[in-house]
C-alpha cells in the first residue's frame, strides 16, 4: 500500500516540488508541542495570571464580606474559563506544532507552516547570513535563521515560526525543535558546504579575484 501524507499536493511530505537528483535531504522535524505551549503561546504566563486574578478575586470577596458560598461558585466560575482558555491555546500549539513541517537539505532550509492557510519558505543555504540557537531545555531548541539585506518575510506569515522581538527585520526559526543542539551542529556543517564554490565557479574565480566568504556565520550554538 502507497504511503500517504496529510498534504497531498506535496510532492514529498515538507517539499512543495520533488528535490533535484543533485539534492538530499539531511534532516526533517516538527516542533515540540507542549514546547510550543510554553515558548510560543506562553499557556505558564497565562495561567499565573489567571491565578493572580482568582487571588484578587478572593481578596476582593473577602473585603466585601460576599458569603463563602457565592465566592466557592465565583471561583469555579473563573476556574472553568480559565481552564478552558488554557485547553484552547494548547489545542491551537498541539495543531501549530502537526500542520508544521521542518526540512534540512544539503542546500536549503524548507519550512512548511501554517494551521488553515499552508505556506512553504524555500531559504537557500548558502544565502543565509546566520543562525542563533537557543536552548530550551530537556533537548529542545530554537534556531533563528537570520536573512539577507534584502530579503524580507512578513511577521504575521511566519508566526509563530519567527524570533521574539524581532519586527523590522523577521528571522524565519525552526521552534522547539527537539534535539535541537545535533540539528543546529548539522545546519552549520551543511552551511559550511553549501559556500564550497564549485570547481567551475572556483576556477573562475582564481582567474579574476580571492574569493571572500560571508564572515557573519555565528555558527549555531550562537
Amino acid at each position: 500500500m502507497r504511503a500517504t501524507h496529510e498534504h497531498e499536493w506535496e510532492a514529498e511530505p515538507g517539499l512543495p516540488e520533488a528535490l533535484p537528483a543533485d539534492e538530499h535531504i539531511l534532516w526533517q522535524g516538527r516542533p515540540d508541542w507542549a514546547a510550543l505551549a510554553v515558548h510560543a503561546f506562553h499557556v505558564r504566563k497565562v495561567a499565573l495570571y489567571f491565578a493572580l486574578m482568582m487571588v484578587w478575586q478572593i481578596i476582593d470577596h473577602h473585603a466585601d464580606g460576599v458569603d463563602p458560598v457565592e465566592t466557592f461558585f465565583d471561583l469555579m466560575r473563573a476556574l472553568t474559563l480559565s481552564v478552558t482558555a488554557l485547553c484552547l491555546l494548547g489545542m491551537v500549539a498541539w495543531w501549530s506544532a502537526s500542520t508544521t513541517l521542518y526540512t534540512l537539505t544539503d542546500k536549503r532550509v524548507v519550512m512548511r507552516v501554517g494551521i488553515v492557510l499552508s505556506l512553504t519558505f524555500n531559504l537557500p543555504l548558502r544565502c543565509l547570513r546566520a543562525a542563533d540557537l537557543r536552548p530550551l531545555g530537556h533537548g529542545r531548541a530554537d534556531i533563528a535563521l537570520q536573512l539577507p539585506a534584502g530579503d524580507r518575510i512578513g511577521w504575521f506569515h511566519l508566526w509563530p515560526h519567527q524570533r521574539a522581538w524581532h519586527l523590522s527585520h523577521p528571522q524565519p526559526t525552526l521552534r522547539c525543535v527537539p534535539g535541537g543542539e545535533a540539528v543546529g551542529d548539522m545546519l552549520l556543517n551543511a552551511w559550511q558546504r553549501a559556500q564550497q564554490p564549485s570547481p567551475s565557479a572556483e576556477a573562475h574565480t582564481a582567474s579574476t579575484t580571492p574569493t571572500t566568504r560571508n564572515p557573519s556565520w555565528q555558527g549555531a550554538h550562537a
